[in-house]
């Protein structure tokens, strides 16, 4: 069978997109089985499996067992799990912000940093709601609605990250990393310590790591789409590293291997795929 990829997605109900970016729908099948790099982002892990689980061979807190997901929530990472499948793919993953963890699960980010769990054990009976009206819905709009109704029912918006965490993470986003520490606390009137107190609290990394994993997420997809006469020095300077050695280390260090071998080795997925609008 010649491998097949599809990738659909579409904005979430508005009162949704302040902390959910998009949703992304994929189906890919007629790859050999494999494992898949589940790589540090700037948005927190929520996929809704269609058919097979998510299997977690490795998580990325070693003290955590493995385990198969039907719908998985994790927080923040700064380090790779690795996901066994296979061949054949099929979900909806949620493109959630730290900035929507307090309005849909009641808790800071910080409280599942680097831990993944299933969506049923965290949020309850709308858990398996939401799991079992993806799985019956025939088509993508009808998956993303049912996405929509489900956390729009769980969402209180009387649960927010305060304005100058909220302004502070919208901005290390905007700059793609490359703001450091001192302007971002300068502009909010507080001092750099405690900046990085509040937010590590909040979101369960500092704002410098934060702003190192923001600034490796766009350094993939760079990689991953990038025009024929680019190379990977060229991508180093463009995402602010000193040098392609720069780039290197941080990625074997926040990706468990190299550029090279991970675009060798890694199968198309979910997290590097820019989609079709839905």
């Amino acid at each position: 069978m010649e491998p097949t990829t599809e990738v659909v997605t579409a904005r979430p109900a508005p009162m949704l997109a302040a902390f959910i970016d998009r949703y992304v729908g994929y189906r890919m099948f007629g790859f050999a089985a494999a494992v898949h790099r589940g790589l540090p982002s700037r948005h927190m892990t929520f996929i809704v499996a269609v058919g097979p689980t998510i299997d977690v061979v490795e998580q990325t807190d070693p003290r955590q067992s493995p385990q198969d997901y039907r719908c998985v929530v994790s927080g923040l990472q700064a380090s790779t799990a690795l996901i066994a499948h296979n061949g054949h793919q099929e979900g909806v993953a949620v493109e959630l912000t730290p900035l929507g963890c307090r309005t849909l699960f009641g808790m800071p980010a910080a409280a599942l940093w680097d831990t993944s769990i299933e969506f049923a054990d965290l949020a309850g009976p709308a858990g398996l709601e939401l799991w079992e009206r993806v799985q019956h819905a025939p088509t993508w709009p009808e998956r993303f609605a049912a996405c929509d109704r489900v956390l729009s029912a769980l969402a209180d918006p009387d649960r927010t990250v305060g304005p100058e965490l909220t302004w502070a993470w919208r901005t290390m986003v905007r700059s793609r990393g490359g703001i450091s520490v001192g302007p971002l606390a300068e502009e909010i009137g507080w001092s750099r310590q405690h900046l990085t107190r509040r937010f590590s609290r909040e979101f369960g990394l500092s704002p410098k790591l934060a702003a190192r994993i923001t600034r490796f997420e766009r350094t993939r997809r760079m990689l991953e789409h990038p025009p024929s006469f680019v190379t990977i020095a060229q991508v180093a300077a463009a995402c602010g590293y000193y040098d392609q050695a720069h780039l290197d280390r941080d990625f074997a260090e926040l990706a468990g291997t190299s550029p090279t071998r991970w675009l060798a080795e890694e199968i198309p997925s979910v997290q590097d795929s820019e989609g079709s609008a839905g």
